[in-house]
């Protein structure tokens, strides 16, 4: 009897299915077996998830666009002038002006880090913008402090002269947005390094704690600045099993920290434009996709306010071109193509006039 009870097998009916389990196996092999035929129409189909819509944003290129805020690279007399050696205060407090600037005006080298090693003039890799023809390479060697070798990840700056296009900055109350195309080449022609490669940031301020390690006023309440943005980041493969791709990392959330955005694949590379918007609530909006195509709310990665600041003012706009700083591995060779800046007209307030009695 003992043996037989021990035969016994456990019937247990889940959802239309009849599983059945063997005391001997305890449970380890499972036999899969539709329940009658009179059970399966009575059971109901399971109803599909709503279609969660996004709520509607500032999407970047909306508005105005603004005098002086574009460069197209079509000046076949556009030049670069490198006045080596170059800065690197953020490294050892050393600024070495006068800086690196384009003979248009409207880029400049960044005092904190210095200007990627080639900034030149070329002709597209591949079709982009319906007339465009040239667009700008950027790249790196030497990434870090002029003579010396950090053997880390260091990054060079390339800074828009937003103060030839705006005077002191756009204010968040005008709705500001940027738009770029970045051009991916080939994973051959990357850095084999993991981490980030290239950024697309601008330079905001706010009224806040002040944080900057070297700020006179660190600490007290006042102006404060940040840089919210996005880099591209790399993944090498191991050449097996593993492919090489990349990814979007957007920079930050309220604490300030990155954010992994879409993953980039070999058959995804090549014309990609980036945007990012300001709205009038301080708040930053992260914009991002495939091709030269107008960015829509399709294209909507992430709204933060970055360090939980609500952003006043947007100073400018950069590139970041990053290299492990060994003296002899290049970055690698970024081609960028018609930066823009927009903003919207604010409207005017009505007043109605009183004529003044006597």
């Amino acid at each position: 009897m003992t043996h037989l009870f021990n035969r016994v097998f456990l019937i247990l009916v889940v959802t239309g299915y009849t599983l059945v389990f063997s005391p001997e196996t305890k449970g380890s092999e499972e036999t899969v077996q539709p329940v009658a035929e009179e059970q399966s129409k009575m059971a109901t189909s399971t109803p599909a998830k709503p279609v969660v819509t996004k709520k509607p944003v500032l999407i970047p290129g909306t508005g105005v666009l603004i005098k002086n805020g574009i460069d197209t690279f079509e000046d076949e007399n556009w030049k670069w002038y490198h006045r080596h050696p170059k800065s690197s205060r953020e490294q050892d407090k050393r600024t070495r002006s006068p800086l690196g600037k384009s003979n248009n005006g409207l880029w400049f080298e960044g005092p904190k880090r210095g200007t990627p090693d080639v900034v030149k003039r070329v002709e597209l890799p591949a079709p982009g913008l319906a007339g465009s023809d040239h667009g700008l390479l950027i790249a790196t060697l030497r990434a870090g402090i002029p003579g010396r070798t950090t053997y880390r990840m260091m990054q060079d700056d390339l800074i828009f002269n937003m103060s030839k296009a705006a005077g002191r900055g756009l204010s968040a109350a005008d709705n500001p947005s940027v738009v770029t195309r970045v051009y991916l080449p080939p994973f051959a022609q990357w850095e084999r390094r993991d981490g980030a490669s290239f950024g697309f940031r601008c330079g905001c301020t706010t009224h806040a704690i002040i944080t900057g390690k070297e700020h006179p006023d660190r600490g007290d309440f006042g102006v404060e600045e940040y840089w919210p943005g996005m880099f591209i980041c790399f993944v090498p493969g191991d050449g097996k099993e593993k492919s090489d791709s990349a990814y979007l990392r957007v920079r930050g959330d309220r604490r300030g920290r990155g954010m992994r955005g879409p993953t980039i694949s070999e058959t995804e590379l090549g014309w990609w434009t980036l945007g990012i918007s300001f709205s009038r609530d301080g708040k930053v909006h992260y914009f991002a996709s495939q091709g030269v195509d107008d960015l829509t709310m399709d294209d909507h990665l992430t709204t933060q306010n970055p360090y939980g600041y609500r952003t006043e003012w947007v100073k400018t706009f950069f590139y970041n071109v990053c290299s492990q700083d060994d003296g002899k591995t290049w970055s690698t060779p970024w081609v960028i193509d018609d930066p823009k800046t927009f903003f919207v007209r604010r409207q005017n307030v009505a007043r109605s006039s009183r004529k003044s009695q006597r």
